[in-house]
């Protein structure tokens, strides 16, 4: 089977590329690193089966970064029929070294000068039937985003591949023979003769944003208060969404399983209604507002904002250990644990690496998010809900700020920072929609594997042994809970919340599921009797609580695959163990002092 490697700097587009000729899910964001590891599809090209790979973005072949050493070793132990090498056609002054060095390779490669429509506002034009002389390889101008000539990238490279012939695998030590000030002559030539470029490249708008944005005195001031506004959005739009999925469910149950199983063994109809339908059910509520949250943060995060953010928190972040990259990479775990942790790789120095996954973990994920939307719905009011969360994400960064201070000793590095801020985009109607979606499914597969799984063993641990109340202190679940109330009634966690702290380790979307299990309610009815059995600084504390421990086992293990070590794995969850207690202890009991 013919192979193409799909290789770009980083912020080129080359997860857009990618899925828009494989219609797959490669996350894209307009920030660099977001491609984190291999990630292939077949797809049919020529009337061939091809693999399609998509290498993570890097800046140079003979750079120190993993992504980087990743890159060099797929090129050196893998077959490539062709190499689709992605560049930003608005910055070819500054990126044409990466094609000239596969050039050096002798690999066969198309060069893809992406983001045409940006090159050509910016008044660039470039000749590429003379590039592809110098090059002595196809060059195209494509635009990934809106699709521009995207069919013709692909069949060139069909044609391509049916002349390739076996070529033996490339050795890297061919780029130690051309050194840097050779590369920049070669490429400085090719520019001048193959580009025309205005005498300053602006770009008004980003430049009239920035400057509001990016002011050394309101730039963060005004990052926080979007984000409070996000969260504003996300409560006005989606609570209704979520209550009327919540009927519909409610309604299902009454109308349709009820009666289906209106003659079925108790123990059956408890298992299936009480136990997989109540909690799975909880779960599926807020799926419009997942839906949502990722809606709007796809268009944050395409618009160039974030990396934005990035930068004005650079200075901050150098004095706790870190640098803006980590900001990125933590704002990535907002999303999902796993993809910011594999993120690291782009830092080259190991100490920054493993600072920045040992304060990931910390980050407010999307399935903490949805144990979050579910208790302050419960608890507070519809003002005070969106405070609530948004304190809540103040409080994620605060233990990371803590975490990387107290550490920094530790883990130390004197690697220089660089990012490129990108142009303002706005994603395409398609993409967002297609990050929706991908969100979604990811949501359902995860609900598949653990959350049904979860709400069985919490049925079965609040129903056993037969004969006793369910979930009473004499069910296997109120042993549990006695056995931990030592540690947990300081700070306001009880036999049931206890439960649902058990279960989240395995993974935070079963909380909410085990929780509809436990009392054996689910919707309105469920959050009713939260509210009543729960005051407002029992479900904060359980809050703070879920927020820092320990992350799920998903997390887990690609800490111990990404750090190597089993001993760092290990310090990561007695640290967010151990932070998690304290920070609920000091507030829990602050709060009763004062009286609440």
């Amino acid at each position: 089977m013919k192979r193409i490697a799909l290789l770009g700097m980083p912020n080129t587009g080359k997860s857009t590329l990618f899925n828009r000729l494989s219609g797959a899910s490669a996350r894209v964001g307009n920030w660099p690193g977001i491609t984190v590891d291999l990630m292939s599809v077949k797809i049919l090209l020529g009337g061939h089966i091809v693999e399609l790979v998509d290498l993570p973005g890097i800046y140079d072949l003979a750079g120190y970064s993993e992504d980087e050493e990743v890159v060099r070793q797929f090129l050196t132990t893998t077959h490539v029929d062709l190499v689709m090498i992605v560049l930003n056609s608005s910055q070819i002054d500054r990126q044409l070294s990466l094609a000239l060095q596969l050039a050096e390779l002798g690999l066969p490669s198309l060069l893809l000068l992406n983001m045409s429509d940006e090159s050509k506002r910016a008044g660039i034009t470039i000749n590429t039937e003379k590039m592809a002389e110098k090059l002595l390889m196809p060059v195209m101008q494509i635009s990934a985003k809106y699709g521009n000539s995207c069919n013709e990238a692909l069949q060139t490279a069909a044609k391509l591949i049916a002349k390739t012939e076996q070529h033996d695998l490339p050795k890297m030590s061919a780029l130690q023979l051309k050194t840097d000030e050779k590369l920049a002559e070669e490429m400085d030539s090719i520019v001048k003769s193959c580009v025309e470029m205005p005498l300053q490249l602006t770009n008004q708008v980003t430049n009239r944003i920035d400057k509001v944005l990016l002011h050394h005195w309101f730039g963060l001031p005004l990052f926080f208060v979007a984000m409070f506004l996000l969260f504003q959005v996300i409560f006005t739009v989606g609570t209704p969404l979520q209550e009327a999925v919540a009927w519909v469910l409610d309604l299902v149950r009454a109308d349709i399983l009820e009666p289906i199983l209106a003659h079925a063994p108790v123990w059956l109809h408890g298992l299936l209604l009480d136990g997989v339908y109540s909690g799975v059910s909880t779960v599926a509520a807020f799926i419009p507002i997942i839906i949502l949250f990722f809606l709007i943060m796809t268009m944050v995060e395409d618009s160039g904002y974030l990396s934005r953010a990035a930068f004005l928190m650079d200075a901050l972040m150098a004095k706790i250990g870190l640098d803006g990259r980590g900001f990125v990479m933590m704002l990535m775990g907002f999303g999902c644990n796993v993809p910011a942790l594999m993120g690291t790789r782009v830092m080259r120095s190991r100490g920054m690496r493993l600072l920045t996954m040992l304060v990931i973990p910390l980050s407010l994920c999307s399935a903490r998010l949805q144990v979050f939307l579910f208790m302050t719905a419960t608890l507070f009011t519809a003002k005070q809900a969106p405070v609530v969360l948004f304190a809540l994400y103040m409080v994620s960064f605060a233990t990371i700020f803590l975490t990387a201070i107290i550490y920094k000793g530790h883990y130390k590095t004197s690697e220089p920072f660089v990012l490129e801020l990108p142009p303002y985009r706005f994603p395409t109607p398609n993409q967002i929609l297609l990050r929706g979606w991908n969100e979604a499914r990811h949501f359902l597969n995860r609900a598949s594997k653990f959350i049904i799984i979860g709400v069985v063993l919490v049925w079965a641990l609040t129903n056993f042994p037969s004969g006793v109340p369910t979930a009473s202190d004499a069910t296997y679940a109120g042993m549990i809970g006695q056995f931990f109330a030592p540690v947990l009634n300081p700070i306001g966690i009880d036999t049931q919340l206890a439960i649902a702290l058990i279960f989240g380790f395995v993974a935070k979307e079963i909380v909410v599921g085990s929780l509809a299990v436990i009392y054996g309610l689910q919707g309105d009815a469920l959050m009713h009797m939260m509210a009543q059995h729960l005051d407002w600084v029992q479900g904060m504390s359980f809050m703070l609580f879920t927020l820092i421990y320990t992350p799920c086992l998903s997390t887990i293990a690609t800490l111990r695959t990404e750090s190597k070590s089993t001993g760092f794995m290990f310090l990561s969850i007695a640290w967010s163990l151990v932070l998690a207690w304290v920070v609920s202890f000091i507030f829990y009991q602050s709060a009763r002092a004062l009286g609440f």
